[in-house]
């Protein structure tokens, strides 16, 4: 058991690293070959950031761990909203830009409804569900680079450039060689952090005794969503609450659209079944009950205030974070 925590803590790492390296290599090669900054920041560093989460879940799916797959993409979800950007909010409430919450918000119910759909009325996810999942989040992408384009261009119109051309500092770059390196590496480490994370994680589950999409729903969701933490964090410190809001929304939709899809058009898998939860002298599956309605609760409480009023509330941010200790404390202990 305690070699399955270490090499469960070394995925996780590999994981993490591996995912910076593979940005910085990707950002690098896409600008050396003059790819616009903005396709940039919308496509390779939203996809990159998310790259774990798509791996753990595919490996997941494809070795028969459906559970896994399924408790990552909700699990980070819930730690992203709950936990991440709950935090933020109860430190410092900052006011937020309704027209920057719309797309991905609204895409994130979508998708969720969707989602739901399987999950309540076949208790499966088909492989359409996965195709109809990434055409959804190709939309997003679509729009979503519309609309830096359309914000990018009004705003060049009403902007003076503040310095001439010629007078810029010539960035320091790495090589082309450097670049591919983290590219490959970058990859490398990821895919041997998913593999490791996968299957310790079902060797702790076994030896735990409990079911391993309690494993995915709090730990693997965790540690794939430490890269939203560490942006969370140097938004606070710097000011910029509202930054965390949106890398957050961003994030959650790309668990369900862009991690989900993927697994599920890779491998279709089954609801988790393992756990179940008594409501009067009845069963009813866990994660029916209390996964994904609370996946869609906290997001709920999180965006609602923030698209009506604009502005986002300290007492959002406790009671995102009392619902998640009760959700933990439920997985672990119920």
């Amino acid at each position: 058991m305690l070699i399955a925590v270490i090499l469960f803590v070394v995925g996780l790492l590999c994981l993490i690293w591996g995912g910076d390296k593979f940005v910085d290599g990707a950002i690098g090669v896409a600008a050396r070959f003059h790819v616009p900054e903005l396709i940039i920041g919308c496509t390779v560093v939203s996809i990159g950031t998310t790259l774990p989460e798509v791996m753990v879940s595919t490996i997941s799916a494809v070795s028969g761990h459906g559970e896994i797959a399924y408790g990552n993409a909700i699990g980070s979800a819930i730690c992203n909203t709950a936990l991440i950007c709950a935090l933020t909010i109860a430190i410092a409430p900052s006011v937020v830009h309704r027209d920057e919450l719309i797309l991905p918000v609204v895409l994130f119910f979508v998708a969720s409804v969707i989602y739901m759909i399987s999950a309540y009325g076949l208790g499966f996810f088909p492989r359409a569900l996965g195709i109809v999942l990434l055409v959804v989040f190709v939309i997003y992408m679509v729009l979503n680079i519309w609309n830096t384009k359309r914000k990018a261009q009004k705003g060049a119109a009403q902007a003076e450039p503040a310095v001439k051309e010629d007078e810029e500092a010539p960035a320091k770059e790495l090589s082309l060689g450097m670049q591919i390196f983290y590219l490959v590496l970058g990859a490398v480490l990821i895919a041997v952090g998913a593999r490791l994370l996968v299957d310790n994680g079902t060797i702790i589950a076994e030896g735990l005794g409990v079911p391993e999409s309690v494993i995915a729903l709090i730990f693997v969701a965790l540690g794939t969503s430490l890269p939203e933490l560490v942006t969370a964090v140097t938004s606070l410190v710097k000011g910029h609450g509202a930054v965390s809001l949106g890398n957050i929304c961003g994030a959650n939709f790309f668990n369900l659209a862009l991690v989900s899809g993927l697994s599920v058009t890779i491998a279709p898998f089954s609801l988790p079944q393992e756990k179940v939860i008594a409501i009067g002298d009845h069963l009813f599956n866990a994660s029916l009950v209390v996964d994904i309605p609370v996946m869609f609760l906290v997001m709920i409480l999180l965006t609602i205030p923030a698209l009506v009023k604009e502005k986002l509330y300290r007492w959002q941010g406790i009671l995102l974070l009392i619902l998640y200790v009760v959700f933990c404390s439920y997985q672990i202990f119920g």
